[in-house]
């Protein structure tokens, strides 16, 4: 379909500014996917909340075996800090699936993104504008839809948490990256419009006190905080022997270190083997003789958008993502390919906000592993 004109001056205009990275479109809007109500609710809200409800059963199960833990690469030194983050409830905000679906057989969990996910304010809201925008341009039909909650439920998510936070909200992310600023400055917008109030600071720029209490530039002790920043590049800081002490209460929550890690996959396989939305997945120096058959995909344990990801596809082609993480356990996945539509590969990213399914986004990548290169695509819901 054409693209609307002047949508980058209307991105820059709601402070989607990173519509295009280095020259090369990130929003897409040349190109839509269509869905039916029944593919929406049966293929990948149902399997989104079921494959959830799997995840919180793991923490469950990890916090009270350190056997999972050690089998996740977790240091032992901060398996208490996540135990108790568990049993205290720390309450949790939001997380993303990547699932491989092709329109016909059940969805695929090939990733969970469950501590730092990005991606949010495209398929929050820009994506949301383009439906309405088109509708009203007679592009698309009256009463097309979106399996798009995401703000409703992240509004409510706040609301809900505002009266146990007390103070100051602290949101940070890296200094220099404009997508994870992007990203948590809408967080903090909304959270604003929930009562709460916020404050935005640099992960670079967080102190400490003597006592071991984390502090922002004003000197001021840190008592709840979003971060989007990995939560094992928190436990590799000179600072981090201070996390357990600091009383600070953490979004996402340090349990969430076992469902970021890809070991997780490994873990959902063995307890649940067989099940129609997940992919077999082992950990690789539990099984050197892979049990997989012919094609297989290969990822650390932490690593994240695509890189250090290798496959071998069924037919013997061999594809591979360059990048940082080279320290770390991997895992080895059974090879499933995403859906190719033209000569792009469609991965879904499925969004659970708090405990509950709330919309998708999509990503094109013209490679079978999803790079950080990828461009986002706008989706519809027909009947």
């Amino acid at each position: 379909m054409a693209e609307r004109p002047g949508w980058q001056q209307q991105a820059e205009s709601l402070g989607f500014k990173f519509h295009s990275i280095d020259g090369a479109p990130y929003w897409d809007e040349s190109i839509h996917y269509r869905f039916s109500v029944d593919q929406i609710e049966r293929d990948i809200e149902s399997p989104t909340e079921a494959v959830h409800e799997l995840c919180m059963d793991l923490v469950s199960r990890a916090v009270r075996n350190e056997e999972y833990l050690r089998r996740l690469a977790i240091p032992g030194r901060f398996w208490d800090f996540i135990r108790d983050s568990w049993t205290r409830g720390d309450p949790h905000l939001y997380g993303r699936m990547d699932l491989g679906y092709d329109g016909r057989g059940p969805a695929k969990l090939y990733e969970l993104n469950y501590d730092t996910p990005t991606s949010l304010y495209e398929a929050a809201v820009f994506q949301w504008v383009w439906l309405q925008e088109c509708i009203e341009q007679g592009r698309l039909p009256a009463g097309t839809d979106q399996f798009n909650s995401l703000q409703e439920k992240l509004l409510l998510a706040f609301e809900s948490l505002a009266p146990h936070l007390g103070g100051l909200m602290h949101f940070a992310s890296v200094r220099e990256s404009q997508e994870d600023r992007a990203t948590v400055e809408y967080l903090e917008d909304l959270a604003t419009q929930a009562g709460i109030r916020t404050q935005y600071l640099a992960i670079e720029d967080i102190g400490r006190t003597a006592d071991g209490r984390f502090t922002d530039c004003d000197n001021r002790v840190i008592e709840t905080i979003f971060k989007l920043y990995p939560w094992e590049f928190l436990l590799a800081d000179e600072f981090a022997q201070y996390l357990p002490t600091s009383a600070a209460t953490w979004f996402e929550p340090p349990w969430k270190l076992i469902l970021s890690n890809k070991g997780a996959l490994a873990l959902l396989w063995e307890l649940h083997p067989g099940h129609p939305n997940l992919l077999p997945t082992f950990f690789e120096q539990e099984s050197p003789a892979s049990p997989l058959p012919a094609g297989w995909v290969r990822k650390p344990l932490f690593s994240r958008e695509g890189a250090n990801v290798e496959l071998v596809t069924e037919g013997g082609e061999r594809v591979e993502v360059p990048g940082p993480y080279t320290d770390f356990p991997y895992v080895r996945q059974e090879y499933h390919a995403l859906p190719r539509f033209a000569d792009n590969y469609a991965l879904i990213g499925s969004w659970v906000i708090g405990d509950q399914p709330s919309g998708i986004g999509i990503r094109e990548d013209n490679s079978l592993i999803t790079r950080d290169t990828a461009r986002f695509v706008p989706h519809i819901v027909v009947d």
